[in-house]
């Protein structure tokens, strides 16, 4: 599923995924190379079942395209090191944080736990 959705540019199905309700803190990585991409500090529970954050840690790290496939005008995230299908970004986040809502594939990330952290509750 992995190659699928970062290199066939798929999606997995919603609410499927391991890191959808995840709520530990560290660092969301690039499952395909590693690149820092999303810090637990700004995931947010959007409903939509897939992992969903308000920023990047670093702008440098993905890239945005248009996408028009499947009929529809869309923003994809893609990793700018390897070039991984991450998954889209929309302008329905948070009003009082960015506007943003990346929602992320699980499959495409890695997620690496602040040692000594504990559990957000």
């Amino acid at each position: 599923e992995q190659y699928r959705v970062m290199r066939e540019k798929n999606t997995e199905a919603p609410f499927t995924g391991a890191l959808v309700r995840n709520h530990d803190t560290g660092m969301y990585k690039c499952a395909a190379c590693g690149t820092p991409l999303f810090s637990s500090d700004t995931k947010f529970d959007s409903g939509t079942g897939w992992p969903s954050f308000y920023d990047v840690v670093s702008k440098g790290n993905v890239e945005l395209r248009e996408d028009t496939s499947g009929g529809t005008r869309r923003t994809e995230v893609t990793c700018r090191a390897c070039g991984g299908h991450l998954g889209h970004v929309f302008d329905d986040g948070p009003k009082e944080k960015t506007g943003k809502r990346y929602c992320i594939n699980s499959c495409a990330l890695d997620f690496k736990p602040q040692i000594g952290a504990e559990e957000k509750k």
